[in-house]
């Protein structure tokens, strides 16, 4: 799947009062993660008007730039999840694409999520959605 839900398709992000809409995430190599989460996470990358690179994350909701004047988050604070069809599958995509695993997923767990780094040393989360039914 292309990290899309099931019957998902990109449109028109939703616009209202509170909504997180723009991320600027640190970067050392703004090359090395746009890749990282193009690959992981199936992110589309633009580059904006000024030619800086750009996100929209996998359902055209959240965007954002990375940026090599910011620092890492490489410890625990406020941290971003992302959510995935499978974290097992999304884990061993993030090893693959040069992420590393800080604390590995339960997949029996109640809640299914995990941290790691992307390769910037951002400490952000994964999340796996069990669904109605608990699947």
């Amino acid at each position: 799947m292309n990290g899309m839900s099931k019957g998902m398709t990109l449109s028109e992000p939703t616009f209202g009062h509170g909504k997180v809409c723009y991320i600027q995430m640190p970067a050392i190599d703004i090359q090395a993660s746009a890749a990282f989460y193009q690959a992981v996470f199936n992110w589309t990358i633009r580059e904006r008007g000024d030619g800086e690179v750009a996100f929209d994350d996998g359902v055209g909701e959240v965007s954002g730039m990375w940026s090599t004047d910011l620092a890492a988050v490489d410890h625990p604070g406020l941290i971003v999840s992302i959510m995935v069809d499978d974290a097992v599958a999304a884990s061993g995509a993030i090893i693959a694409a040069g992420g590393t695993i800080v604390d590995a997923i339960d997949p029996a767990a109640t809640e299914i999520h995990g941290t790691f780094r992307d390769p910037g040393g951002n400490l952000l989360s994964i999340y796996q959605h069990r669904g109605p039914e608990g699947e």
